[in-house]
């Protein structure tokens, strides 16, 4: 019997830790399963990784219990999150933390066994039949049997236009799994933002799918992840934590929209879903399917250096057309009118066409609230957020300035706290006021917003959807939630009301954003037999990233991004890393920032070490922030390093410091 067990916790302490096995644990002990240990005089739970005869250490601590019957950290998992805290700069414990359900991780067996099955309203999808592919579809599809069929590793990226059909090859290539006995994983980037995806995995598989995300409750969470590691679910269908499901023959993974940014995770481990769903893809065997109309440049780039088979599909189901898109140039606007104006005249008339015509309209601006600032006409002063480095937004709804990043929230004042005057006034343009401006000119229709303060309460998305589908509501207005995944045939004009907004964004892969949320959103006219248009206002009509989005062409915009890139050494040429220094302090934050910048300078390393710098926005909820960057190939090596300088490196009271690898914000 082996005598000694290896643990790992979840804390920030990369290293295995050595337990003696009592003899009453000896039969009950085994890898993939949690324990109770003593750890700096107190109880936690850990993890069995190993089992040895020896222990590299002297007077071992015992384990004081096993929390489990069954392992529940298969192998592959394991090897996983071994994986995950190599590159991703966390602990092995951290990245296991994150495999489990969240309801469970306090070391409790189970939870809410009461809770009715999740499914309750399920039955209620009429159940669909594979569709009759075209041409493009078919020989897509072929490739990836072919992949199945051999059990063989490959990645498949799925470059399809807006409406081209990716979902039913996601559909059918999933029924050959299923008929094989194995099971799938279908990669959503969030469940409420997507919930057409999410039907018509149900209506297709019904009882065999699990659905995973952020806003079921512990507890319905709990029940789904058990649902699937018993068997009883063979398809889970999830946002970017759904990598991690219990499947004991994995077939096949799916990551729809593989170009979102919430595949990254922002706290520790800060795992990017794609790069962890192809090493799960590698461990397994089986293939992976990244789908995009818009694919991120380090997929493309990968798939046009063959390390990724790429698939296009260049028309859309029944050969609709897309739609027609007409950039305005908002500047001309500008001159050519007496005072300044949110809509043009051909955006209005578009609008009124739409709806004359007893169609549809969607109106996109990425920014909510009424008023982006307020600010004070004698003596210019902006009201800031006291915590953040940004001014407040107003908010018509609830009559108050609040900060998008913090949620400080204040009474607008009527006089000027600086100079006491009362000229104060609102400006800037956010989706609340918007839509108060569409309903000065079209009082006679429904119109119905949806950002993240109309869909606060649970279930809100689905109601706003679901009234916008069965045509109770005839215009909507968003943010880009209503950009990703949706299919309303009766929609004929989307408007982008400012393209700029992303635009001006200070990160490189600002003109990356504002291609796919352009594209992405113009893809939802003329999803019918009527054809739509899309019109775009922006202040930059000749910006590249605008241009190419027009045309509906994505490999002009790669092309032209891709030297630019190359140019500045940014991915997908290398990695980069970010070290955030933060303090309440901002003296502490520079003086710490720039000690640590020179103990890692000091370390040979092949990589270029940028700063520090104070980040984009320097005060961020009360906490000051400065930046230091690593560009290098290696990812590994950097991770490593980092490891080692921050090991030794003495920081003062008070100060945070986070590793993030391949950041998706600067």
């Amino acid at each position: 019997m082996r005598k000694f067990a290896e643990v790992v916790v979840s804390l920030p302490m990369d290293r295995v830790f050595n337990y003696s096995i009592p003899e009453r644990l000896f039969n009950e002990i085994a890898v993939g399963k949690r324990v109770f240990v003593p750890f700096q005089n107190r109880t936690i739970v850990g993890y069995v990784v190993g089992l040895s005869d020896e222990s590299g250490v002297k007077d071992t601590k015992e384990i004081l219990s096993v929390i489990d019957a069954e392992p529940i950290i298969a192998n592959d998992i394991l090897k996983l999150t071994r994986w995950i805290a190599q590159n991703y700069f966390c602990s092995w414990g951290e990245a296991i933390s994150a495999a489990i359900p969240g309801g469970i991780k306090k070391g409790k067996v189970s939870i809410g066994e009461r809770v009715k099955d999740i499914h309750d309203g399920n039955g209620a999808f009429d159940k669909t039949e594979p569709h009759i592919l075209m041409a493009e579809q078919t020989k897509a599809l072929k490739s990836i049997t072919d992949s199945i069929e051999k059990k063989e590793h490959k990645t498949f990226l799925l470059h399809g236009i807006t409406a081209s059909g990716k979902t039913e090859i996601y559909l059918q290539s999933i029924e050959l799994v299923l008929k094989k006995g194995a099971q799938a994983i279908v990669l959503v980037p969030e469940i409420s933002l997507t919930p057409q995806t999410v039907e018509r995995f149900l209506s297709r598989f019904g009882d065999h799918v699990a659905v995973l995300h952020s806003r079921l409750t512990p507890a319905k969470r709990f029940l789904e992840w058990k649902k699937i590691r018993d068997g009883k679910a063979n398809i889970a269908v999830g946002a970017r934590s759904a990598v991690f499901s219990p499947m004991k023959n994995l077939g096949i993974i799916i990551l729809d929209e593989e170009h979102e940014t919430s595949y990254k995770q922002e706290d520790v481990p800060r795992y990017h879903a794609r790069d962890v769903a192809e090493e799960r893809a590698k461990i397994n065997n089986c293939p992976l399917i990244l789908g995009s109309a818009t694919p991120s440049l380090e997929s493309f780039y990968k798939a046009k250096n063959g390390e990724y088979k790429l698939i296009k599909l260049t028309k859309r189901i029944d050969e609709r057309l897309l739609p027609k898109v007409k950039i305005v140039d908002m500047r001309m606007e500008l001159a050519t009118r007496k005072r300044i104006t949110i809509f043009s005249k051909v955006f209005l008339d578009a609008l009124e066409k739409a709806v004359k015509a007893g169609k549809q309209a969607i109106i996109f601006l990425n920014r909510r609230g009424f008023s982006t600032f307020m600010n004070c006409k004698k003596c210019g002063f902006v009201f800031k957020c006291k915590r953040c480095d940004t001014s407040l937004v107003y908010h018509f709804e609830n009559k108050k300035l609040i900060c998008h990043y913090c949620n400080y929230t204040t009474q607008p004042p009527d006089i000027c706290p600086k100079c006491r005057s009362g000229y104060i006034r609102y400006f800037g343009l956010g989706t609340e006021k918007v839509e108060s401006e569409i309903s000065r000119n079209f009082s006679h229709v429904r119109i119905a917003r949806m950002d993240s303060d109309t869909t606060v309460k649970r279930g809100s998305h689905d109601k706003i959807l679901g009234d916008f589908k069965a045509g109770a509501t005839t215009l909507l207005v968003g943010t880009q939630m209503i950009a990703k995944g949706l299919d309303f045939p009766q929609v004929t004009m989307v408007g982008v009301v400012s393209a700029d907004v992303t635009l001006n964004i200070p990160d490189f892969r600002s003109s990356e954003r504002t291609f796919n949320l352009l594209t992405q959103v113009g893809g939802r006219a003329g999803r019918g037999e009527d054809g739509g248009e899309v019109i775009i206002q922006t202040y930059a009509p000749h910006h590249y990233a605008i241009l190419a989005a027009a045309k509906h062409d994505y490999e002009k915009f790669y092309d032209e991004e891709i030297v630019f890139r190359k140019e500045l050494e940014l991915p997908p040429f290398i990695n980069l890393v970010k070290v955030t220094v933060r303090a309440r302090n901002e003296d502490i934050t520079s003086k710490t920032a720039a000690e640590l910048a020179q103990a890692i300078k000091s370390v040979d390393v092949d990589a270029k070490i940028a700063g520090p710098a104070p980040a984009p926005m320097v005060r961020m909820r009360g906490y000051f922030r400065y930046n230091i960057m690593l560009k290098g190939r290696d990812r590994l090596a950097m991770c490593a390093l980092l490891k080692k300088v921050l090991g030794s490196f003495r920081k003062p009271h008070g100060v945070l410091i986070a590793v993030d690898v391949d950041p998706i914000s600067m």
